[in-house]
């Protein structure tokens, strides 16, 4: 005869797979065109020049040169303002 009573089983063990989410290139590093200097959900970050938006809303840079970020405020259709950071891709 068993010792030990019987365990009951979880249904909640399970977790989904971290999506590496984040700045991946920093302000002032050297890219090429095609890497990835960010990756987001939504738009937190904005394109500037020489940078595209992918699907997923990843941030890739579509020339060489040195990442920027800056700041800078936008005009929402309802005149109310906010702040927006922006990337750039800098040719040199």
């Amino acid at each position: 005869m068993a010792h030990t009573k019987s365990l009951g089983t979880t249904k909640n063990a399970r977790d989904s797979e971290a999506k590496r989410l984040g700045v991946k290139k920093q302000d002032g590093q050297p890219i090429r065109p095609g890497e990835i200097i960010l990756r987001q959900r939504g738009s937190k970050y904005v394109a500037g020049k020489n940078v595209k938006v992918g699907g997923d809303d990843t941030i890739y840079s579509m020339k060489s040169g040195k990442v920027k970020f800056r700041s800078s405020k936008k005009t929402r259709f309802d005149g109310s303002t906010r702040y927006i950071k922006i990337v750039d891709v800098i040719t040199v």
